[in-house]
């Protein structure tokens, strides 16, 4: 099993952070939902503006509202207005890579969704991962080349 991403949310920006709620983050239920981002879920938050990182969990907050909320803690490593990404993940049999379609939202500066992104793992002849990110109708928006580690583990064809 590996630990392989399951749902990001990207660029989101922290609309407040409140040190004196008892902890986690509060996220908008409808970015949670399109991410496949769980509540009580663990996520990892990597803030941008700082590189601060940082784990919690997720509590839901208004729908609609478009709020990112570090609270307790993580209210310290964040400010409103700093951009940053959270990350859940999801632990996988490496056969289930191919099938294996992690969601990934993108937002502009008032936390509405951008876009909406696939990450797509495929294997090429000879055993290479190749790596691409999809669009809504699953068309690449861009492709990373097959990379030298092969099915069987950490492989090299030098």
């Amino acid at each position: 099993m590996r630990k392989l991403v399951a749902g990001k949310l990207h660029g989101i920006r922290v609309t407040d952070a409140n040190l004196d709620y008892h902890g986690s983050i509060t996220l908008d239920p409808d970015h949670c939902e399109q991410a496949g981002i769980l509540p009580m879920e663990f996520v990892e938050i990597w803030n941008k503006n700082s590189g601060a990182r940082i784990s919690t969990y997720v509590i839901l907050g208004e729908r609609g509202s478009r709020c990112c909320i570090l609270n307790g803690a993580a209210a310290r490593t964040c400010q409103p207005g700093d951009q940053v990404i959270i990350c859940s993940s999801v632990y996988l049999d490496e056969r289930h890579i191919t099938s294996f379609k992690p969601k990934v939202l993108t937002f502009d500066e008032e936390n509405n969704v951008r876009e909406r992104l696939y990450y797509s793992v495929t294997m090429e002849a000879g055993g290479r991962y190749s790596f691409d990110i999809l669009d809504e109708a699953r068309n690449v928006v861009e492709a990373r080349p097959a990379t030298a580690l092969s099915r069987r583990g950490f492989e090299t064809n030098n």
